[in-house]
């Protein structure tokens, strides 16, 4: 987790074809069991702000990186970070830092991955909405982090791969609550799932008899509004590089504060890359 390499082209065909990969080894276990400490801490508050809770007592924050420094270093990973702007190119931000608390619940509890809500969906449904979704490109991809154990009744996130490329949603036969060809990752404790906004995802049935965490960092292109609450703070930082800063939403700015070029804010990432391979990112 702590040297940045290029990422192999097999990988990025690979998430071309699927909308998916999965990057084994690139959770460092301190790092995982440091922020599964912090998301810990976090649920156990009565804080209002930034919460998100919905049905069958799912619980979280947005915008995590910002309430404890334990989630900062998956902003930057350098095993995750090379892949994603291979991806997307240099001229990228995060969007979203989002912890998820699932809790084990028996089938006969369930409101949601039943199947009169079998809970299958792509990210970022108002682009699609406004757009149409033969218009929606790859706008942004997620970096599922899970930081409690997986297993086959753990509840983590199930994909249909390959549905990036569909104009019309999956197709779920009448009483299940999966599409055909949906599948769970076969990944470790210390692996990290990459997923795009267009690839179709929902989560598992979690019947672990445990909460299931995890933290869903999603970037996008840096002219795309950020879903987390802004934290300004976080530029005037003096322990945070410029790669950082720009993930972080830094805008297109000279070091005097004065407007510069559009997209001139992606200089950051631009220049990193070029350390990392002779191929122009995308």
């Amino acid at each position: 987790m702590t040297t940045a390499l290029a990422p192999h082209p097999e990988q990025l065909s690979a998430f071309d074809r699927d909308g998916l990969i999965v990057l084994r080894g690139a959770l460092a276990p301190k790092v995982r069991d440091r922020a599964a400490k912090a998301a810990a801490r976090l649920l156990a508050t009565d804080r209002t702000a930034g919460r998100d809770r919905s049905a069958d007592g799912k619980d979280g924050f947005r915008g995590v990186v910002a309430l404890d420094d334990a989630f900062l270093p998956l902003l930057a990973n350098p095993a995750v970070l090379p892949t994603l702007v291979g991806l997307l190119g240099p001229n990228i931000q995060l969007l979203s830092s989002n912890l998820i608390s699932m809790p084990s619940l028996p089938d006969e509890q369930r409101t949601i991955r039943v199947p009169s809500r079998h809970g299958w969906h792509r990210d970022m449904s108002s682009t699609a909405a406004d757009l149409g979704t033969e218009h929606t490109p790859r706008l942004a991809i997620k970096a599922a982090y899970f930081l409690t154990d997986p297993g086959p009744d753990a509840g983590l996130t199930m994909f249909v791969p390959a549905s990036h490329t569909r104009t019309g949603p999956v197709t779920v036969p009448r009483g299940d609550i999966d599409p055909p060809g949906a599948i769970t990752p076969d990944i470790g404790p210390h692996d990290v799932v990459l997923f795009e906004n267009r690839t179709w995802h929902a989560g598992g049935l979690n019947r672990s008899g445990r909460t299931r965490l995890a933290v869903m960092m999603q970037y996008g292109y840096r002219w795309l509004n950020q879903v987390d609450d802004p934290a300004p703070h976080f530029l005037d930082r003096p322990d945070l590089d410029d790669v950082a800063r720009q993930l972080l939403g830094a805008r297109d700015r000279h070091r005097d504060g004065s407007v510069a070029r559009e997209g001139s804010g992606a200089h950051p990432l631009a220049d990193w890359w070029k350390h990392l391979s002779t191929t122009s990112a995308r």
